[in-house]
């Protein structure tokens, strides 16, 4: 009966999609994906708080909050997380029984119409994107990456082929450990590259403006990589590639920055001080590959409300301190991470709110380069950038220990060029520290930081 079924929404979603012809847009250049995200890329994703189950209406809800409370301060882009495709997907654990695909007559994934209503018919993420689009945001998905194994097990042709199907290019070796949903695409098949290209053709018309690929990044595959990255580049649409998860391995940052536009650094970052320790040292390896147009990728941003029917506790507000939600924002601001912020929008408070429309720290990250390490020594941390256009130092301090006690951090203004009187100005709440000269010192609680703007 599923098989049955499979084949008559494949015979249904081929009729409708045979009706729709759209002529493609000119290839990219080689490296002109690098334009897409000069500044990093800040928007919503919906895996923090909804997991595998995000439904239409939620996606909405936070596109309206997202355009009138955030799109005048950077964030754009909307992205629905994982399993879209899947109709009876639920949180606390990817329900690897009985899946309920929803597939194409080519082996392409479709939104499952019960969670996305505006899908039926074929049109799959169209209407949805338009809508995004209307209001002036961008809109992404997740995949994973590969082939489904429905496909092959269906042996489904691959469009753009003439007779390959997907049983031809696949692979049960480095299957996804955590999600079997896919199996490897063989990169140097017959077929790979085109299955690809298939998908991405559909995206582009569904008007995808970002895409998460999951599952690339450890191991490292550097074959499928480099097919999508050609089928984004065919494809004809300014799609910004992101992969997933980490840790990418620092031998292969020459590969990946020529390839995506951001990738992830770590595994998942929840709500609990650990992972924002881990992710301050893996930071250290990172700090000569930040440019416009790739980014070194801190995660999404577990603050707000999270895990409504996520997967990683009950629902909850952060169980971040304030004092630690801030030594989070400022740390992926000053390291210019891409932002994705992961709590439900309209849930937020006035403090996650503040957090996200600070203009002067928003500033420091869109515009601030030279980003590196002063020093990262017993628990003290320094980090400094520049502002080309204004001349202006970016100073953030973090006091990363679990000591009682605060802690007193020391920073030689000398050596960082200001042999003269100069002020600091704290970027979270305006105070104006007077006029310093020779070491700036200042006592900070345990997780807490500053983050200050140097002047003349």
């Amino acid at each position: 009966m599923r098989l049955l079924n499979l084949f008559l929404l494949i015979s249904l979603v081929a009729f409708f999609s045979s009706c729709q012809t759209k002529k493609k847009a000119e290839p990219f250049k080689k490296g002109e994906f690098k334009t897409w995200a000069q500044t990093p890329p800040m928007g919503w994703n919906s895996w923090d708080c909804y997991g595998p189950t995000v439904e239409e209406p939620e996606v909405k809800a936070n596109a309206d909050y997202m355009a009138e409370k955030l799109k005048d301060y950077g964030w754009e882009y909307i992205v629905v997380d994982i399993r879209w495709f899947v109709e009876n997907d639920k949180a606390g654990g990817y329900n690897q029984t009985d899946p309920r695909y929803v597939i194409d007559e080519y082996g392409r994934y479709q939104p499952a119409v019960n969670r996305f209503p505006s899908a039926e018919d074929g049109k799959g993420f169209k209407e949805l994107a338009d809508y995004i689009h209307s209001k002036g945001l961008k809109f992404g998905i997740h995949i994973m990456r590969g082939i489904p194994k429905v496909a092959v097990e269906n042996k489904l042709p691959i469009k753009g082929t003439d007779g390959i199907t997907a049983d031809q290019i696949y692979s049960t070796e480095l299957q996804c450990e955590w999600l079997r949903d896919n199996y490897t695409i063989v990169a140097d098949k017959p077929g790979a590259q085109e299955y690809y290209n298939s998908i991405f053709d559909l995206y582009a018309d569904w008007g995808v403006d970002f895409v998460k690929v999951d599952d690339l990044s450890r191991p490292y595959h550097q074959g499928e990589i480099e097919l999508i990255r050609n089928a984004i580049d065919q494809c004809g649409r300014p799609i910004v590639l992101s992969t997933s998860p980490g840790e990418t391995p620092i031998e292969a940052a020459g590969h990946v920055k020529e390839h995506a536009n951001m990738w992830r650094m770590v595994d998942d970052v929840w709500d609990t001080w650990p992972h924002i320790t881990h992710l301050m040292d893996i930071c250290q390896k990172w700090y000569p590959y930040i440019a416009p147009g790739t980014w070194p990728d801190c995660d999404m941003i577990p603050l707000g409300r999270i895990s409504i029917r996520g997967e990683r506790g009950a629902d909850r507000m952060t169980r971040l301190t304030k004092d630690e939600q801030y030594s989070l924002m400022t740390l992926f601001t000053i390291f210019k991470s891409p932002l994705m912020f992961g709590g439900d929008l309209p849930s937020n408070d006035e403090f996650t709110l503040s957090l996200l429309t600070n203009k002067e720290v928003l500033k420091m990250h869109r515009e601030s380069t030279d980003v590196h390490q002063l020093f990262n020594e017993d628990g003290k941390v320094a980090i400094v950038s520049k502002n080309p256009n204004s001349g202006d130092l970016y100073l953030a301090l973090f006091n990363m220990s679990d000591s009682p006690e605060p802690v007193e951090i020391t920073v030689d203004m000398t050596a960082l060029g200001y042999i003269s009187d100069c002020a600091l100005i704290n970027l979270w709440t305006g105070e104006d520290s007077g006029n310093i000269s020779g070491d700036y010192k200042v006592q900070l609680p345990a997780h807490a930081s500053a983050l200050y703007r140097v002047i003349h």
